[in-house]
């Protein structure tokens, strides 16, 4: 962060304020877009820039502290006008909108009230696509490109282009962008998940092969994909997996079980509902495989980064490996059916060599392919060169322009509308 910040320090001399508004108080215990969340503040708190977080929605049990990061905290309403006296006060020189549905409810009252903000999107993930590839899934059929052409991706990428700048995790969605979409490139950025490096002293506390026992799997359970995986599980692979390995174990873990979850416990099957975990990485630690058999999705799994970062082999399927290890050997087995789930998840667990080659794997994978630095550097530049060239920028972007001038016409007067009827309500 120190090299970081000297590097830029040359090329703008003013210390920036960054909003970022999020559609929740960020759990980084209970999800990998909590964990996102607070990465990018902490490398603009690097930059010693001042950074503030918005959010209309409640706080829970589970959520962060900020204010002990040094982050400012403002509660916020939806469809409300005080933050338009709020915004138009703190004017804050960047705002980055947690998701694009924040996106639609608060950028045209942020470019409305304070014009010469920089209007970062984080996607998190690419909605539309992990929709289409859901309702495929429904229909037991094969994904299509024209499932992308539905209504999520209009408001989706209505939101992308009505700002300066959209931060895409995958890079297989900034390709679907380009190609299909064509959104034009200077509005889009790689930034994935910014893990720190694996130390040799890390690796060497690490529990070794025979000391770690049973599979393990993890991910909040409000999240469709996660929901679904642990069905395939329990119905269709674990039964093949038990039948080679009677005394095995999987530990299901996740944030938000709900009655449904519970219902799946089955300790004589070995089919164990842990609940939330206290630490993610814990469970990891002493877990010998971790099962991602995600069957629909987008974006990048962060239970699969942790199992990395923890030393520990995953066996998933295609969706759940995508644009998590580029052209690197994966840290496991990647597998499409059922049988090849379950064999592959019995190969790796059985076999001490494959494992700790592919925990090796797992470390390469970090080091090369989330390498934070150049990540963190390739961020920082990408904003400096847009806010030196603003105005440019923006002329370059009509579609942009047209998209802002229909919402401020059509969305503007929709939440102002529904103040007003809340009012009348009091």
């Amino acid at each position: 962060h120190k090299t970081l910040l000297l590097f830029f320090s040359l090329h703008m001399d003013s210390k920036q304020h960054v909003l970022i508004i999020g559609k929740v108080w960020p759990e980084p215990s209970s999800s990998a877009a909590g964990s996102r969340t607070l990465q990018l503040a902490d490398l603009f708190i690097a930059q010693h820039w001042q950074v503030s977080f918005a959010c209309a929605a409640g706080t829970s049990e589970f959520s962060t502290d900020l204010r002990h990061l040094g982050i400012q905290t403002f509660n916020i309403e939806l469809n409300h006008s005080g933050f338009d006296s709020f915004i138009k006060s703190l004017n804050p020189s960047i705002v980055l909108f947690d998701r694009f549905t924040t996106e639609e409810q608060f950028g045209w009252r942020v470019a409305d009230f304070c014009p010469t903000a920089m209007r970062i999107l984080d996607t998190i993930d690419l909605h539309c696509l992990r929709a289409a590839r859901h309702l495929a899934l429904k229909e037991n059929r094969d994904f299509e490109w024209k499932d992308l052409v539905n209504d999520v991706a209009k408001r989706e990428l209505a939101s992308i282009y009505r700002c300066d700048l959209s931060l895409m995790i995958s890079e297989v969605e900034i390709d679907i962008l380009r190609t299909y979409f064509r959104v034009d490139n200077s509005l889009l950025h790689y930034t994935p998940f910014l893990p720190e490096p694996i130390t040799q002293a890390e690796k060497a506390q690490w529990p070794d092969y025979a000391t770690r026992a049973h599979f393990v799997t993890i991910g909040n359970f409000l999240h469709e994909p996660n929901w679904d995986s642990v069905l395939y599980l329990k119905q269709n692979i674990w039964p093949l997996v038990r039948k080679q390995l009677p005394k095995a174990e999987l530990h299901v873990y996740g944030s938000y079980p709900s009655q449904k979850v519970f219902q799946l416990h089955h300790p004589k099957d070995g089919f164990i509902i842990k609940g939330r975990a206290e630490s993610a990485k814990e469970v990891m630690l002493n877990a010998r495989l971790c099962l991602a058999p995600l069957r629909f999705g987008a974006g990048m799994k962060g239970k699969l980064l942790d199992a990395m970062l923890s030393g520990t082999p995953s066996v998933t399927t295609p969706t759940g490996a995508e644009s998590m290890h580029g052209n690197l050997p994966w840290n496991g087995a990647v597998a499409n059916t059922q049988e090849e789930l379950a064999q592959a998840a019995v190969n790796l667990y059985t076999n001490k060599y494959l494992w700790q080659q592919a925990q090796e794997h797992g470390v390469t994978i970090i080091r090369d392919h989330f390498s934070k630095e150049e990540h963190e550097k390739k961020l920082i530049r990408t904003i400096f060169n847009i806010q030196n060239s603003f105005k440019e920028h923006r002329l370059n972007n009509f579609t942009g322009a047209m998209l802002m001038h229909h919402q401020m016409t059509g969305t503007k007067y929709m939440a102002l509308w529904i103040e007003a009827k809340n009012k009348l309500n009091q």
